[in-house]
């Protein structure tokens, strides 16, 4: 209760663009008080806001923002779950040492899915890779909720990609979860028919929420496309139930915090905010 007590007054004092900036996640370099910031290849040197949580997808193999960095191996090479950990914790101390927070992986998506050796053989060797990162020093985000493994093509290359929810690739996360990851990142296909994308579909964070993940939630990037609806995007993802809203696009996260602050200005995202804090008070 006294945790709960602090947070609301944190969340209390803040301006309703400090809150809309919060729940924004942006490529570098990052407008002002955004609650996170992403490192790419490209942008690795530019300067990073010091409150800012710091995501990297540092996946292995060729998935690498820091390529010097382990691990150099995909995920599909490893044949056990002790493998999978050492790799782990040795990415987690190298993102550490980087000053990097969150690595966005370990993919759980089932391994008949269409981002090859980005697969684990199974997801038990991916549990422990995210247990190993947290023996390193960061977090891991568990992605893409709920499964890609039924979808054809990826998301990141095809802008309308269809898939279905499935018992058995949902369990994954589930044992995620129960494990006690903290971050999930929600996918941007569309699945069984929905009209929306995963992403932005209250569906998605209903089923989230359900398996008992009380840790946060970030979208895939919404820079999806060149002239993305972003502010409809936003405001979608946030309503649903995305604590955090994902741009690799320093313009496109400036157009969300401005789409995102008549919410916090109704209270609409206090809850994600005061989520957004405390994952990033347990990260210093």
């Amino acid at each position: 209760m006294a945790l709960a007590a602090l947070l609301a007054a944190a969340v209390a004092a803040l301006t309703p663009q400090q809150k809309a900036a919060l729940v924004v996640v942006s490529g570098l370099p990052a407008p002002h008080g955004v609650g996170g910031v992403l490192v790419q290849r490209w942008s690795r040197d530019y300067d990073r806001n010091t409150e800012a949580i710091v995501f990297a997808d540092q996946e292995g193999g060729d998935v690498r923002a820091l390529r010097e960095l382990p691990p150099a191996r995909p995920a599909s090479v490893y044949r056990s779950a002790a493998d999978a950990r050492a790799a782990g914790r040795a990415t987690g101390l190298a993102l550490r040492g980087a000053g990097v927070d969150v690595d966005l992986a370990p993919v759980l998506d089932a391994p008949d899915g269409p981002l090859g050796s980005r697969h684990f053989r199974r997801a038990a060797f991916g549990l422990a890779f995210a247990r190993g990162l947290r023996d390193g020093g960061v977090q891991g985000c568990v992605k893409h909720f709920p499964g890609l493994g039924s979808a054809r093509v990826s998301t990141d290359e095809a802008p309308h990609v269809d898939a279905r929810v499935r018992g058995w690739e949902v369990a994954a996360f589930a044992s995620a979860i129960r494990a006690g990851v903290g971050c999930v990142m929600t996918s941007n296909g569309f699945y069984d028919g929905a009209p929306f994308r995963a992403t932005i579909s209250r569906d998605t964070y209903r089923r989230l929420r359900a398996l008992g993940f009380g840790g946060i939630a970030i979208t895939d990037s919404l820079s999806i496309v060149r002239r993305a609806p972003v502010e409809r995007w936003a405001r979608a993802a946030a309503l649903a139930g995305a604590d955090l809203v994902l741009f690799t696009s320093p313009a496109h996260a400036r157009r969300a915090i401005v789409a995102l602050t008549p919410l916090a200005r109704s209270g609409a995202l206090d809850g994600h905010v005061a989520r957004v804090l405390a994952f990033r008070a347990r990260l210093r």
